[in-house]
């Protein structure tokens, strides 16, 4: 098993997140050209139901097998490593199982009454088997972080994303002769098969490497006559009982945090919806409005979380194995780490998105007007890009039930703004976008204050001063590119100024000492030219 440390553990997922997020906008773009915007539709009224039974399954389980699977780790408990293992997928296959024969028994009854389009009751059913696989894929993916090998995560990645776009596609083109309904289920039985291709590598690498543990078992076997024996009844003997009580501990606080930010999503779009309706404005423009900020602008804005989010990943066993040890240095210095990289990774973004949401909106969708949303939220990127690794060490360091706490504080906030502003027709849709920003911001400061709390943790100020001065020249350098207008097309003069200025950004960056050679020497195919 290949163990990397902690900044080239994120580098790995981070280089397999941007390649995601990059495909990702293929069938964003591509998808409603075939089935059309109706089609599109029925594909995502879905999601919400979808993202609530998964976080019922997988919320919490994996971040709890990287944290024991670390410590194990760091202690050369083998044994306890496959117990947690063991249990952990015994419990995530049970969930699975009863969420999906609940969904198949009550899919004809949602489509019904909850959802407002009764064909989208093809789409659910297909992607029913999503609940299982997700869930054991979960599993497997807690289980090479804890043992900090990010390779089998990031290729599984990459392996569904490249698959769920071909055939998401292929399947939806296919399947729209028989109806637009028809087609959306296509598309998403493209992500089922996706998911079984992701899958499918996670297992693949577990084979391998327990191949590897069999030779290495026997070879030590001639040399000690049965260890494997005695490992074997030590593994049998331990306690099954104490580590599904302890992953019950971890996972239930961790799942119901998210269960706030799932079930706060769903509510948002209901609450939104009233909203608009009670300010006057239309249903269809109301609809339009709410997709064009979810489905567009806050998918631009979340490309730089595919490092944030490479990040928490990497943070949790590393804080683990840090916490285990009571080496509070490390813990410190780790955390200093992972906020310094998204703070210098989110900001060319927030640059870029603040002052070309216009062209940036009108390329990508053709929808100039909807360009003033992305630029009220492109400052709040920053606290986004922020947050995700300050939740992952409050679970990191047992603390899950205050990231629910802060997390609940802020979905309540934002459903009041929702209900207080969206519904004036001087604020309409920017009521909603209002409270989100104030959401964001608001959970984003209380996760800093806890963290702060429990192990003393301070933001260099220093730091956020320079990234910011160089935001500043950056935009200069951007601005004054685009204005010179070298090239015809936009795309092309677009491009060119991005470019140019991401380039000053990060020499400025080198310059003053917030990056060196050493981050980006850990940066996959970078690295080679920079060691």
């Amino acid at each position: 098993m290949t163990k990397q440390n902690f900044i080239k553990g994120a580098m790995i997922l981070l280089a397999a997140g941007v390649i995601n997020r990059i495909l990702g906008f293929v069938p964003r773009i591509a998808l409603p050209r075939i089935i059309g915007a109706e089609g599109v539709g029925l594909y995502q009224l879905s999601y919400p139901f979808l993202a609530v039974m998964l976080t019922v399954i997988t919320g919490g389980i994996p971040l709890a097998v990287a944290k024991w699977i670390a410590e194990a780790e760091s202690r050369g408990d083998s044994a306890r490593v496959k117990q947690i293992f063991r249990n952990a997928m015994v419990l995530t296959v049970c969930l699975a199982l009863l969420m999906t024969s609940a969904l198949l028994l009550f899919a004809p009854w949602i489509t019904a009454h909850l959802l407002p389009d009764a064909r989208v009751y093809r789409t659910l059913l297909t992607m029913t088997p999503l609940l299982l696989i997700v869930g054991i894929s979960s599993v497997y993916r807690g289980y090479f972080q804890g043992k900090q090998d990010m390779v089998p995560t990031a290729v599984s990645q990459i392996t569904e994303t490249v698959i769920r776009i071909i055939c998401s596609l292929t399947f939806a083109f296919l399947l729209l002769p028989k109806g637009v309904e028809w087609a959306a289920a296509g598309a998403m039985l493209g992500v089922v098969v996706g998911e079984i291709g992701g899958l499918a590598v996670m297992l693949i690498k577990y084979a391998n490497e327990r191949m590897k543990e069999k030779r290495q078992g026997h070879a030590s076997s001639s040399n000690e006559n049965g260890a494997d024996a005695d490992s074997t009844e030590e593994d049998a003997s331990l306690p099954r009982t104490p580590v599904m009580r302890r992953l019950l501990k971890l996972s239930i606080p961790v799942t119901a945090s998210r269960m706030v930010g799932s079930l706060s999503y769903l509510l948002e779009s209901i609450f939104t919806a009233r909203s608009l309706a009670a300010a006057g404005i239309a249903t269809g423009k109301a609809t339009a409005q709410y997709g064009a900020l979810q489905g567009m602008i806050i998918p631009l804005l979340l490309l730089p979380t595919a490092l944030t989010y490479s990040l928490a990943s990497s943070l949790v066993p590393s804080l683990s194995e840090a916490a285990a040890r009571g080496d509070r240095i490390t813990i410190h210095k780790r955390m200093h780490q992972s906020m310094r990289l998204a703070l210098v990774a989110g900001a060319p973004f927030v640059v870029v998105m603040g002052l070309f949401a216009e062209p940036l909106c009108r390329l990508m969708y053709n929808h100039a007007e909807i360009a003033p949303m992305l630029q009220l939220m492109a400052p709040i990127g920053l606290f986004i890009y922020l947050q995700a690794p300050l939740q992952a060490a409050l679970q990191a360091l047992d603390k899950p039930g205050t990231a629910l706490m802060n997390t609940f504080i802020g979905a309540v906030v934002k459903l009041v703004l929702i209900v207080q502003l969206a519904s004036k027709p001087e604020f309409g849709i920017y009521g909603a976008l209002i409270a989100i920003n104030v959401n964001i911001v608001l959970v984003t400061g209380l996760h800093y204050i806890s963290v702060l709390r429990f192990i003393g943790f301070r933001m260099k100020m220093l730091d956020f001063l320079k990234v910011g001065a160089a935001m500043v020249v950056m935009g200069a350098a951007a601005r004054w590119t685009m204005n010179r207008e070298p090239l015809p097309a936009e795309w092309s003069n677009l491009l060119i100024a991005c470019a140019a200025s991401v380039i000053v950004y990060l020499l400025l960056m080198i310059w003053m000492r917030i990056i060196d050679r050493y981050d980006i020497a850990r940066v996959p195919l970078l690295g080679r030219w920079f060691k």
